[in-house]
């Protein structure tokens, strides 16, 4: 069943769903990648939070005009009108009170859910309209997907999609250097409320797919997985896109194969289990690769500490540097180093007697903050430098034992 998912065969209603799921990944990842590099994620749990009461208010709305209130370019026309009130709100708090942002945003955030859970009660009691299931916008609620929706979906994204491509390079600019981005006529303040409109744009696209309190997932995650894999903000950009695309994809694909599970969940385990995966394997950053360069650099010192006692003809007791020496060709497994090994241990005891004169140099201060007790000094001291150094302690072979 997952491979017939995969392969969009398994009905009309599962591919619209995976096509939609993966627009909305891809444009969410790419998005939210601005508000992280810009650290204000928690903005995006205000904006997702504040549409509820436009949902609320939009399906009675459209009862009392007639209709049956499920209208989805209406609740979400609804659900955006109530989420840039909230943001409206935000900001204003923050500007124009002493509460800090955070304060700021939990405030609204807890007031307008509590007022949309209220609505949703309300609706429950309504006699007209078509309210059952409306509280499936909280966690996304696919079942029954229409074409209509699909294309609203997938229309919103594209345009927000194409919306952050054309803004990139104001969004970055003010995301690292807000101060540099006003000297050459980019208004940081503007370019924060057009992100944040973006970011609310994604949110309500995202009611349908994954509900207004997952959606905030769909934004962060992706970005945060994607810094595990560069340091290049254009590069976070694409690859955060790409895991949005494939949660939402693989997401809506286990959904459909296996009975009575929800997307929007899976979407965001699927995007979760990535996230995983680049937190553990990830080449420079995952924990794998910091665990691997810690072995790696005790190693290191373990061997230098073992060559300086070979080369002051002290024994060696620690097992583990013994290993390390061996496993290098540098001693046997007694403590007694190779012909190799003494000539390593006597570079090694020279360098030492060389950092010491660098450190009592003026000349060499700079230099001499880069003394770590493993970097070989030749890669910061040219051959006419060791030589004046080597002068002054009377050359390599007074230090040799």
């Amino acid at each position: 069943m997952l491979f017939e998912a995969l392969a969009l065969q398994l009905g009309y209603n599962a591919t619209l769903v995976a096509i939609g799921s993966t627009l909305l990944g891809i444009s969410a990842g790419v998005t939210g990648t601005f508000l992280f590099l810009r650290k204000r994620a928690l903005v995006s749990d205000a904006i997702s939070h504040a549409t509820l009461p436009g949902v609320g208010l939009a399906f009675i709305a459209m009862v009392l005009l007639g209709g049956d209130g499920r209208n989805l370019a209406g609740l979400m026309a609804g659900s955006a009108l109530s989420a840039w009130i909230g943001l409206i709100c935000v900001q204003s708090l923050t500007r124009r009170t002493r509460l800090s942002e955070d304060a700021a945003i939990g405030a609204v955030l807890s007031v307008f859910f509590g007022f949309g859970v209220v609505l949703l009660t309300v609706i429950q009691t309504m006699s007209s309209g078509r309210q059952a299931g409306l509280d499936g916008l909280l966690l996304g609620s696919t079942a029954g997907m229409l074409m209509q929706d699909a294309m609203i979906i997938a229309g919103g994204g594209a345009i927000t999609l194409a919306l952050v491509l054309l803004l990139r390079r104001a969004m970055t600019l003010v995301a690292f250097d807000p101060q540099y981005a006003r000297s050459i006529g980019i208004d940081p303040d503007r370019v924060d409320m057009l992100t944040m409109l973006l970011v609310l744009s994604v949110t309500v696209v995202g009611l349908k797919i994954v509900g207004l309190i997952l959606i905030v997932a769909l934004l962060i995650i992706p970005p945060v997985t994607a810094r595990f894999w560069t340091e290049r903000s254009e590069k976070v950009a694409t690859y955060a896109g790409v895991v949005g695309g494939v949660s939402g994809y693989v997401g809506a694909a286990i959904s459909a194969s296996a009975p009575a599970m929800p997307t929007g969940p899976i979407i965001v385990l699927s995007c979760f289990a990535l996230f995983l995966v680049s937190l553990f394997l990830a080449p420079e950053r995952g924990v794998l690769a910091a665990y691997l360069r810690h072995r790696r650099f005790q190693e290191r010192v373990h061997i230098r500490q073992g060559l300086l006692s070979l080369a002051q003809q002290q024994p060696v007791y620690e097992p583990l540097t013994i290993r390390l020496l061996a496993r290098e060709g540098l001693a046997r497994l007694d403590g007694v180093p190779t012909e190799a090994g003494r000539a390593r241990a006597a570079k090694a005891l020279l360098d030492e007697h060389r950092w010491q004169i660098v450190h009592g140099m003026a000349d060499f201060e700079a230099i001499s903050s880069l003394y770590d007790g493993l970097r070989d000094i030749e890669s910061v001291l040219t051959a006419d430098q060791l030589a004046e150094i080597d002068a002054l302690i009377g050359g390599p072979a007074e230090v040799m034992p």
